[in-house]
């Protein structure tokens, strides 16, 4: 049995089927000490992301960023804050080519803070980079939005609603 078979997502998979779920998860934006943003190319979707993912029962955001940054990127991160929340219906719906269709709600975090070596340790994504943050790679839409979000926090310290 696979990881997502064994996930929570993955057994209400098994009960639904296709339709649409409502997620709550996590994304964080990883900046290193140039300034540049740490992205995967994803697997699933074949563009860019953000490192991230979904809740498991029972499970704090905390612990589901740090989670998923290490079994993405095997990176430990530290420090991880918010800084925004992503909600909007046409940003974060998204549907995945076997015909899966998620909601998310995600809480948007930030750190410059990270250990260790970048090593894809889940067949989840095709290639981890960083990157300028002015010249990005074709991004999914859900993530161009938290980047810009982090960009106008970075300026004003506001809370984003994305």
């Amino acid at each position: 049995m696979s990881d997502f078979e064994q996930s929570y997502l993955g057994a209400l998979r098994k009960l639904v089927g296709s339709r649409l779920l409502l997620v709550p998860g996590a994304r964080i934006v990883i900046e290193n000490a140039q300034g540049q943003v740490l992205l995967q190319h994803r697997s699933d979707l074949e563009l860019w992301g953000l490192p991230g993912g979904n809740a498991e029962a029972g499970e704090h955001l905390d612990d589901v960023i740090r989670r998923e940054v290490f079994e993405e990127t095997g990176l430990t991160i530290s420090d991880a804050r918010p800084f925004g929340f992503g909600c909007t219906p046409a940003l974060e719906t998204v549907r995945f080519p076997n015909g899966d269709a998620c909601q998310f709600f995600v809480l948007n975090y930030w750190t410059r803070s990270f250990t260790g070596d970048l090593a894809m340790l889940d067949g989840e994504s095709l290639a981890l980079e960083w990157f300028s943050q002015d010249d990005l790679p074709p991004l999914l839409p859900n993530m161009q939005a938290s980047l810009a979000a982090y960009r106008r926090f970075c300026q004003t310290g506001a809370f984003q609603m994305i």
